[in-house]
């Protein structure tokens, strides 16, 4: 198991950032590899990849997810990997954005990118242009303030009403 950990300080605030987060359909928009993400439930994502030629397709379970705090998940399918972002307000301007991931590299392939530094780089990179995106935006392109707790949903207020979802959380 790999561990890569990385922050980045971007120039909003700590909502605007979360905001942004919750927001995996613009994830093309600054996560290389990354073709497609979506949330057919409020605690499932899918999600398509390409990365060295092969495309990949895998779902998520979100585990937790608290406003302007914390998202963490764990992949439900190959390839395996778990993680958790955080934010955290610096003043009312500015925010730390936290990931880490630990993933399980299977293949020669995948682990000669591990060993190699390329999967923290890209890591890093994915932070990099999620500052750039989010500072240029200026504000958010979406939210979804709802509060997830051992895979169940509470919604923040009014603001959305998923459902719960109705399939096991393994």
């Amino acid at each position: 198991m790999s561990t890569i950990e990385a922050s980045i300080d971007v120039r909003v605030p700590v909502r605007t950032a979360y905001n942004q987060w919750t927001q995996f359909d613009s994830f093309p928009r600054f996560m290389d590899g990354v073709r497609r993400v979506d949330r057919p439930q409020s605690t499932l994502t899918h999600w398509v990849t390409r990365c060295g030629g092969v495309t990949r397709e895998f779902d998520a379970e979100i585990l937790e997810q608290r406003p302007d705090e914390r998202l963490v998940w764990r992949s439900l399918d190959s390839p395996r990997h778990s993680g958790t972002v955080t934010f955290e307000s610096l003043d009312d301007a500015h925010a730390r954005v936290t990931l880490r991931i630990d993933f399980a590299p299977r293949g020669l392939l995948e682990r000669a990118g591990d060993s190699s530094g390329f999967v923290r780089r890209r890591v890093q990179g994915d932070l990099k242009n999620f500052k750039a995106f989010i500072e240029g935006q200026g504000s958010e392109t979406g939210q979804w303030r709802g509060a997830i707790t051992d895979s169940r949903v509470r919604p923040d207020s009014g603001q959305d009403r998923p459902e719960v979802p109705d399939w096991p959380s393994g």
